[in-house]
């Protein structure tokens, strides 16, 4: 009985933190956080490949982290995911640039939260060639 006590109170405890901690949000509540990391790693895996580089990007309520140019990375972000998903970003290689057809996998990764959600995507190119063809025009990788 004790111990059936001690976690009802505990959980009540955890409850009221977390509402406390929700009022205190103020005028940033207004927002959908927009939070992430977004990395390049050596491998077809990201969560097991060699991590190459990785930026922080904040978006919401207004753009910062470590990101060389969060406004421009923030709107190229954004517009992908109005399209349906950060896929865009990698679907339109510049064709005037060849690539060698040697594999060897580069991935790059977007972990976070995007507007309130949490969001994890993950796209591997055959080798750092195809994915500079995919991604050098953009901002969102350009670090």
């Amino acid at each position: 009985m004790l111990r059936r006590s001690l976690v009802v109170s505990a959980s009540a405890l955890l409850c009221l933190a977390g509402t406390v901690g929700t009022a205190a949000a103020g005028p940033d509540g207004l927002y959908a956080p927009s939070a992430l990391v977004l990395s390049v790693a050596q491998g077809a895996d990201a969560d097991a490949g060699t991590v190459l580089r990785a930026v922080t990007l904040t978006c919401a309520p207004a753009a910062g982290g470590t990101h060389p140019a969060p406004e421009a990375a923030c709107a190229e972000l954004g517009a992908a995911f109005d399209a349906g998903s950060f896929d865009v970003l990698a679907a339109s290689p510049d064709p005037a640039r060849m690539c060698p057809q040697h594999y060897d996998p580069v991935t790059v990764a977007v972990d976070g939260v995007w507007e309130g959600s949490r969001t994890a995507w993950r796209y591997t190119f055959g080798n750092g060639c195809s994915m500079g063809a995919a991604l050098d025009r953009g901002a969102a990788f350009a670090f």
